[in-house]
């Protein structure tokens, strides 16, 4: 039976950061343990810890959040280990981020690896962000913000020791070869019928093969929805369990994804332009982009997108897990597959 009790989780969390912190095990007490919304691959719990510091003289209390693999999901696609690390060396960065405390993958604690990170303020909802008058000021800003904020997150040193762990691209293949090859492997596998909108986006994808053998840290999730903020723009960059090592570029043409404008004219992030994304780039530390490489990566950006909604209806058929909401994303695909009819009708 996997473990939900909130009442069992605080006992065994109490116990592990008295573990931690060097408090008497006695002192350390966990409440207000309660799942938050949201974390669709992850679970998020929030919870408040106070412990008495004896040698400080006082109590402490700190309000964080829970970082947990589902029962069932261990080791699928990223590690919480090498995330927690590198949240660590992003703040280290400056970039905004959540601070963290403490990391465990011994399965005697919670079942599945977790981390502990601080609790913060702000909202993450994509369509408040693009259409409620409290954020507008935050609205204007904001793609001067994520430009700079992009550029930091590139600079951070992927060789450090403890990012060792972040999956690269495979030897002999540039970063871009190697999603487009992932890319297309993964929709010849797993579609369940013809889809040929995606065979010609391939051929036009491999025709357009950016030269640039750059490789940095990647986000993997940059976009609208895992940034939160308040009414004054960025409060921190959420989600990265699907960082890598690969092209700086991509980053941004996910940004710039149709998906990820939630019904905004605006193609960067559904609230600015690829120019003023790419000056905001620049501006900030980042190698100089053309339009040309940005949008090789905003059609692979739909095309995985299209992979996704595929893979998630082949969850559905394959019946691992029949869903109706699978099911309904796997027709989703038409949406990717139009975004990218529309850049390749628009290119020379």
């Amino acid at each position: 039976m996997a473990l939900a009790d909130p009442e069992e989780i605080s006992a065994r969390l109490a116990g592990f950061i008295a573990q931690q912190s060097g408090a008497p095990d006695d002192s350390v007490r966990v409440t207000g343990l309660s799942r938050l919304a949201g974390g669709a691959s992850r679970e998020l719990w929030r919870l408040d810890v106070e412990w008495d510091e004896r040698a400080e003289g006082g109590p402490r209390r700190l309000e964080l959040v829970l970082r947990r693999d589902p029962p069932g999901r261990t080791g699928d696609f990223s590690d919480r280990r090498v995330e927690f690390e590198l949240l660590r060396a992003a703040g280290a960065s400056g970039v905004p981020v959540p601070r963290v405390h403490w990391a465990c993958s011994d399965p005697g604690v919670l079942e599945t690896p977790f981390f502990l990170m601080e609790r913060l303020e702000g909202e993450t909802i994509p369509r408040r962000l693009l259409r409620d008058e409290a954020y507008a000021a935050a609205r204007e800003g904001m793609i001067d913000e994520l430009g700079a904020i992009l550029a930091r997150i590139h600079a951070v040193d992927v060789d450090q020791r403890r990012l060792r762990g972040l999956e690269r691209p495979k030897p002999g293949r540039s970063p871009a070869e190697d999603q487009l090859a992932v890319s297309i492997a993964g929709v010849r596998e797993l579609a369940p019928e013809p889809h040929p909108v995606l065979e010609l986006a391939a051929r036009w994808l491999e025709r357009r093969l950016p030269r640039d053998e750059r490789q940095t840290l990647v986000h993997g999730d940059y976009r609208v929805g895992n940034v939160m903020f308040d009414a004054k723009g960025v409060v921190a960059i959420l989600d990265w369990e699907l960082s890598h090592v690969g092209d700086p570029v991509e980053d941004l043409g996910w940004l710039c994804t149709k998906a990820w404008r939630f019904g905004s004219e605006r193609p960067a992030g559904g609230i600015g332009t690829r120019e003023a994304l790419l000056e905001a780039y620049e501006k900030g530390g980042g190698c100089p982009v053309s339009l040309e490489h940005l949008l090789f990566w905003e059609a692979l950006g739909s095309f995985k997108v299209a992979l996704v909604f595929i893979r998630q209806a082949h969850v559905h058929l394959s019946g691992a897990m029949p869903s109706l909401e699978l099911a309904s994303l796997g027709r989703r695909t038409a949406e990717a597959e139009q975004a990218l009819v529309e850049i390749l009708e628009a290119s020379p």
